[in-house]
């Protein structure tokens, strides 16, 4: 296993060991194509060390049917690595908005079990996909989020992802990776495809 070495030493009083394990803050923003395929990445990780993985879909349609969703929940169940629950918020949005009311609603009471979860430990990695949508559209309050985060108990890591991220969450985050776009089959008149989109 390779050993990264950090550029800076913090004087924070912290062991090595105590730095290294200190829960994270991750946020996947851009407009570049693999952000939320980016956290599955991390959650398949996740499984492998036995964590509880806790998955919070926020805008993406509750009607797709994503391989990521069916992979993790095969994986949850096999009994082999860490758990998997899956939860979707209300009907979703899914880049043509219907109904705003009915999804601002569904991100609030997203967000609100998510505070449950963090503050009974329920989960080892929370992936909150496309969360920072409802921050972004002033339907969860940023403020509210960072200070949740910033004073959850315990080992709880956080990945959040989606375009537009606040600025106070990228200032917070630990780990901040920003997607950008070179090329993309859209720019060409190719739509979405099975195995790639979804």
């Amino acid at each position: 296993m390779p050993k990264g070495q950090p550029t800076v030493v913090p004087d924070d009083g912290l062991t090595t060991r105590q730095r290294r394990n200190r829960p994270l803050i991750a946020v996947h923003t851009g407009i570049g194509k693999g952000k939320s395929t980016a956290a599955f990445g991390l959650a398949l990780r996740a499984w492998n060390q036995g964590w509880p993985i806790g998955v919070f879909q926020f805008v993406k349609s509750a009607k797709w049917k994503v391989g990521e969703e069916r992979a993790l929940r095969v994986l949850g169940d096999s009994g082999e690595g860490g758990t998997v629950a899956w939860h979707k918020m209300g009907e979703g949005w899914s880049w043509v908005q219907r109904d705003i009311e009915s999804s601002e609603e569904a991100a609030r009471e997203g967000w609100a079990q998510v505070k449950r979860d963090l503050a009974a430990e329920t989960y080892r990695l929370y992936v909150l996909d496309e969360f920072a949508y409802p921050m972004h559209w002033g339907w969860v309050d940023t403020d509210e989020v960072i200070d949740t985060l910033r004073t959850r108990p315990g080992n709880q890591h956080v990945v959040i992802t989606g375009r537009n991220a606040p600025q106070g969450l990228v200032d917070a985050a630990d780990l901040v990776t920003e997607m950008g776009k070179v090329k993309h089959p859209m720019d060409a008149g190719q739509k979405g495809q099975r195995g790639i989109e979804w």
